[in-house]
């Protein structure tokens, strides 16, 4: 085995400063602003076209970048059988998302996911089992995935999700007031909910794949900004069409209008569909292009995936010996 430069500038992996941004405080709902976003359709897609042509990565700077996107996972389970033990394990996945022979090998010794995101119900038992760790939980709430509970329990839901321990709450928006064209309702609905999550950080999650357009796709991520979500996330995972590279260049170029408009950095949060090392690595890669390393952040970017981390060990220990092991060998909890 041979260890893995770290400090190497290409990968905006570990080495970044952390920095502690302010909150996004949000701003009063500017309509003028929002019915100029338009959306070339045609000229995105022949963007992200490019994009897996474009960038080969390869050897030490491969690994450099695959060690970041485990860094990046928000490790999920959002299963109906969940149970107290299931989420244990995943919990102990999170702490030690890769081998400790791989990872000293590699050089990257404390290396965990970004954060670990469960139901409601299973928040206590996350907590406890990351106690001491630094990771995050996260949940799910608001009516998750469908968001058409009645609104009062949407926002009881997020508030006991915070009481019970979650730092991350992970709502879903009505998508009827993005099909309607309703931004005001979608701009209330979205602030309510941002207070209700108090002190824990909010991802507005869109099912881009229910939206209808890529414009309406960059509208509704600017009101849910303006609004002060934290992140804006794709999707639920639950869609048949969740986060693709299309969606994902439209929404983070939103983050970057807001950012260079406000002087506040919104996260972004690609979920489902992604369970491929090769995938992720594009994505980082559109993400350092458009935002920069800053984004390149724990803070400010993750996947909404599981099953992408076997595959990104199974890339690691490639690098490592030459050979690929089978999936088992790495489970995910």
């Amino acid at each position: 085995m041979h260890k893995t430069p770290t400090n190497t500038t290409q990968t905006g992996t570990a080495q970044l400063p952390q920095v502690t941004e302010p909150r996004n405080p949000g701003m009063a709902l500017d309509m003028d602003w929002v019915r100029r976003v338009q959306a070339n359709t045609s000229a995105i897609e022949r963007r992200c076209a490019t994009l897996p042509g474009r960038r080969s990565i390869k050897k030490d700077h491969q690994a450099a970048w695959l060690l970041k996107a485990v860094s990046l996972i928000d490790l999920t389970t959002l299963s109906g059988d969940d149970t107290v033990r299931r989420v244990g394990r995943l919990c102990a996945k999170a702490r030690q998302p890769v081998s400790a022979q791989m990872l000293e090998a590699l050089g990257m010794p404390d290396l965990t996911t970004g954060a670990v995101c469960v139901y409601h119900e299973m928040i206590p038992a996350a907590v406890t089992a990351l106690k001491g760790s630094g990771i995050p939980v996260a949940a799910v709430s608001t009516g998750f995935p469908a968001g058409l509970t009645p609104f009062r329990l949407r926002i009881q839901e997020v508030r006991e999700s915070v009481a019970a321990g979650a730092e991350e709450i992970d709502i879903v928006i009505s998508r009827r007031h993005v099909l309607e064209g309703n931004w005001q309702a979608l701009f209330d609905e979205m602030a309510e909910m941002r207070e209700a999550c108090g002190h824990a950080h909010v991802k507005a999650i869109l099912a881009t794949g229910e939206l209808g357009s890529l414009r309406n796709v960059a509208r509704a991520s600017l009101v849910c900004m303006m609004a002060g979500a934290d992140f804006i996330k794709t999707s639920t995972g639950k869609e048949s069409v969740n986060a693709t590279l299309p969606v994902s260049l439209v929404m983070i170029r939103a983050i970057r209008d807001y950012f260079e408009a406000t002087g506040y950095r919104v996260g972004y949060k690609p979920a489902g569909g992604i369970s491929k090392a090769k995938d992720a690595l594009v994505y980082l890669s559109l993400i350092k292009e458009e935002l920069g390393d800053r984004w390149l952040m724990p803070d400010l970017f993750r996947f909404g995936a599981s099953s992408l981390l076997g595959d990104i060990e199974r890339q690691l220990e490639h690098h490592l010996t030459g050979a690929y092991s089978a999936g088992y060998r790495h489970p995910i909890g």
